[in-house]
C-alpha cells in the first residue's frame, strides 16, 4: 500500500538525489529506494507520508529537467476494485460525494483517511472492477470548488492468489494494529463485507451561531477539520426558519470530542462578544434505540454521568419522534469543561450499544439466504446502519433507488432506513409473480400494545404504511391475558419489515432489559399435509431447523385442522432466528406445493396417454 512509482526521470538521477529531494520536502527519508532506468519504486513507512508525497511531488516538482511523476507502485493483478481519491475539499458534503460515487457503480466500502493535507482523501470499494475503472477514468480531474480530484489505484489484495492474500492477510493485521489506516472491506482483508463506518456524533447548535463556526470564508470550520483530523458536516440548509441545525463529525472518539469542544468554545465566544447571558447547552442527537442503553436500568447510568461530571442532563420525550425521525436530543447543562467530559461519557455508552447491535446483526446477517439486510433497513434500532449520519431531521424520506445502496450511504440513512426496498431484497421461489401475501401471527406482552398502538393510532398506521402491511391487534381472550396476538398480513419483504420493527419497538420501550435479548412467539398456518415434513422423520427436520436458526419450534401434534386444511407452527426465538425459521419452513410448504401439483398433472395427463 505505501509502495510508490516514481516516474519520467531523468538517466542521471541517483538514489542520493531521490532522497535528498524527500528530505528537502519534510518527507520520511525511505529505507528502500529500488532506481530503474526512467523510474524508481519507493517504500514509505505508512500510508499518510505516502500519500503526502503524491501530494507534494507529482507534477509537481521537476528533478535534473524533467518533472517527476507520483503514484502508487500497484501490481496489474492487483488493480481491481479499491480505488483512492486525494485532492478533496475538507468541506464538501458527504452526501454529495456518496451521490457521486454512485453514478459509477455500487460503493462496498468508503473509509476516510487520516492526513496532514488540507483535502480530504478517502479509500473507495466498488462492487466490481469494472465499475472501479469506470469511476477513475470519470473522477480523475473532477472539479470541486477549485480542487481537482486525483485519483489512483489502491491494492485490492481480494484479487491476489490464495497464498499471497494470505500472506498479505497476516502482514496487515500486524500493521493495523500499530494504527496505520488501510484499505480493504470494512476495514481488513478478506472477504467483502457490508460498509462498516466510524461512528459520529450528532449535535444540534442554534441557528444564529451556524455563521461563526463556518467562519469567514469557511477559515473557521476548516481550522476545526484540520486540529481536530475530523469530517464535518453542518447542515445548515436544511430545514429552512428552523431554530437549531444538525452538525455532523466524523472521526475517532478523540477527534469527535476535540471537535466538539472547539464548537462549543466558538458559540460561546459569539455569545459572549453578542452580549447573550444564557449558558449555551451541549445538544446530541442519538438513535432512540439506543437511548435506553444509555439511561440504564432506573435512569442510573444517566445518574452516574450527572455526578461524576457535574451537569444536568435531560432527554426529549418519545412523544417527539416519528417513524422518519427516530432520533432524541439529550441536553447537557453545565460548564463548558463539565460538558466536554459528559460528552465523552454519553458518547461511549452510545458506542456500546451501537457496536453491540452491530455485533448481533453479523452474527445473524448470513442465516437468511438471498436477503439484503442492509437494503431493506428496517430496524427502528437502526441496525445494522448508523444512527442518522447526515441530513435533515425529520424528513420525509424519497423512495430508495434501485442499485447503490443507500442504506450504506451517510446521506441516504433515512430513505435507507424507512426508503421501499429493491425488489431484489428477498429472493423469493417464483421471481415473475407477485410474492404470496403471507400471515403471520406475532404475540407481544399485553403492556406493550398501547406503545405499539400509538398515540390516536398512529404508530400502528405509520409502520403499516412504511412496511406495506395489514397489521391488527386481535381482542383480548380475557382481561388478564398476558399476551396480545398481534396479526400481520403482508409479502415476504414486509413480513420482514414490520415484525422487525415491533421487536425494535418492544427493545427501545424498555419492554426487555438493556441485555435481554426481545424473544417474542410467532405463529404461522401451513398446510396439514406439510405439517409431517416441517417435523421430519423422527424428528429430523425440526431438530435441525432449530440448531441452524436457534429458534425454538414446535408443531403441535394434536391439532385439527381448519376450514382450510392448515395448522399452527409455533415459533419463539429473537428477531433474526424467528425470521429464519418462517423462511425456511416456507421453503418447505413451496416444496410440498410443488410435488402436489406435479403429481396432480401426472394424475390428470397419464389417461390421455392410456387411450
Amino acid at each position: 500500500m505505501n509502495k510508490l512509482y516514481v516516474g519520467n526521470l531523468s538517466p542521471s538521477v541517483t538514489v542520493e538525489d531521490l532522497k535528498q529531494l524527500f528530505g528537502e520536502r519534510k518527507l520520511p527519508v525511505a529505507d528502500q529506494v529500488l532506481l530503474k532506468s526512467g523510474y524508481a519504486f519507493v517504500d514509505f513507512p505508512d500510508q499518510n507520508s505516502a500519500i503526502k508525497a503524491i501530494e507534494t511531488l507529482s507534477g509537481k516538482v521537476e528533478l535534473h529537467g524533467k518533472v517527476i511523476e507520483v503514484d502508487y507502485s500497484v501490481p496489474k493483478k492487483l488493480r481491481s476494485r479499491k480505488i483512492q481519491i486525494r485532492n478533496i475539499p475538507p468541506h464538501l458534503q458527504w452526501e454529495v460525494l456518496d451521490g457521486l460515487l454512485a453514478q459509477y457503480g455500487t460503493v462496498e466500502n468508503v473509509e476516510q483517511v487520516n492526513t496532514d493535507t488540507e483535502t480530504a482523501v478517502v479509500n473507495v470499494t466498488y462492487a466490481t472492477k469494472e465499475e472501479a475503472k469506470v469511476a477513475i477514468e470519470k473522477l480523475t480531474g473532477h472539479q470541486f470548488d477549485d480542487c481537482s480530484f486525483k485519483v489512483s489505484y489502491i491494492m485490492d489484495m481480494d484479487a491476489a492468489p490464495p497464498v499471497q492474500a494470505a500472506r498479505t492477510r497476516r502482514g496487515g493485521r500486524s500493521s493495523r494494529d500499530q494504527g496505520a489506516s488501510q484499505p480493504g472491506p470494512s476495514g481488513g482483508f478478506g472477504a467483502p463485507r457490508p460498509r462498516q463506518h466510524d461512528f459520529p456524533l450528532r449535535m444540534l447548535v442554534p441557528t444564529q451561531f451556524v455563521g461563526a463556526i463556518i467562519g469567514k470564508e469557511g477559515l473557521t470550520i476548516k481550522n476545526v477539520t484540520k486540529q481536530t483530523q475530523s469530517k464535518v458536516d453542518i447542515h445548515r440548509k436544511e430545514n429552512a426558519g428552523a431554530a437549531e441545525k444538525p452538525i455532523t463529525i466524523h472521526s475517532t472518539p478523540e477527534g469527535c470530542s476535540s471537535a466538539c469542544r472547539m464548537i462549543l468554545d466558538i458559540m460561546q465566544k459569539e455569545a459572549n462578544e453578542t452580549k447573550t447571558t444564557e449558558d449555551i447547552p451541549l445538544k446530541i442527537l442519538a438513535h432512540n434505540s439506543l437511548v435506553g442503553r444509555l439511561i440504564g436500568k432506573e435512569g442510573r447510568n444517566l445518574k452516574k454521568i450527572e455526578e461524576e461530571t457535574g451537569t444536568k442532563i435531560t432527554i426529549s420525550s418519545l412523544q417527539d419522534l416519528t417513524i422518519y425521525n427516530p432520533e432524541r436530543t439529550i441536553t447537557v447543562k453545565g460548564i463548558l469543561d463539565a460538558c466536554c467530559k459528559a460528552e465523552v461519557e454519553i458518547m461511549k455508552k452510545l458506542r456500546e450499544a451501537y457496536e453491540n447491535d452491530i455485533a448481533a446483526i453479523n452474527q445473524q446477517a448470513n442465516l437468511i439466504p438471498g436477503l439484503n439486510l442492509n437494503a431493506l433497513g428496517i430496524f427502528s434500532s437502526g441496525l445494522p446502519v448508523l444512527p442518522p449520519a447526515a441530513g435533515p431531521r425529520g424528513a420525509v424520506p424519497p423512495v430508495a433507488p434501485a442499485g447503490y445502496n443507500p442504506f450504506l450511504s451517510h446521506s441516504s440513512h433515512l430513505s435507507g432506513l424507512y426508503g421501499v426496498p429493491p425488489a431484489s431484497a428477498i429472493t423469493h421461489q417464483h421471481s415473475q409473480q407477485a410474492p404470496e401475501q403471507e400471515v403471520v401471527y406475532l404475540f407481544i406482552p399485553t403492556q406493550a400494545v398501547g406503545a405499539l398502538i400509538g398515540k390516536k393510532g398512529q404508530h400502528i398506521k405509520q409502520l403499516a404504511h412504511f412496511a406495506g402491511a395489514s397489521i391488527k391487534i386481535a381482542p383480548a381472550e380475557s382481561p388478564d391475558v398476558t399476551e396480545r396476538m398481534v396479526i400481520i398480513t403482508g409479502t415476504p419483504e414486509a413480513q420482514f419489515k414490520a415484525q422487525g420493527r415491533i421487536f425494535g419497538k418492544l427493545k427501545e420501550e424498555n419492554f426487555f432489559s438493556a441485555k435481554e435479548e426481545v424473544k417474542l412467539e410467532t405463529h404461522i398456518k401451513v398446510p396439514s399435509t406439510a405439517a409431517g415434513r416441517v417435523i421430519g422423520k423422527g424428528g429430523k427436520t425440526v431438530n435441525e431447523l432449530q440448531n441452524l436458526t436457534s429458534a425454538e419450534v414446535i408443531v403441535p401434534r394434536d391439532q385439527t385442522p381448519d376450514e382450510n386444511d392448515e395448522v399452527f407452527v409455533k415459533i419463539s426465538g429473537h428477531f433474526f432466528a424467528s425470521q429464519t425459521a418462517q423462511r425456511k419452513i416456507r421453503e418447505i410448504i413451496q416444496q410440498v406445493k410443488q410435488q402436489e401439483q406435479k403429481h396432480q398433472q401426472g394424475a390428470a395427463v397419464s389417461p390421455h396417454h392410456s387411450k
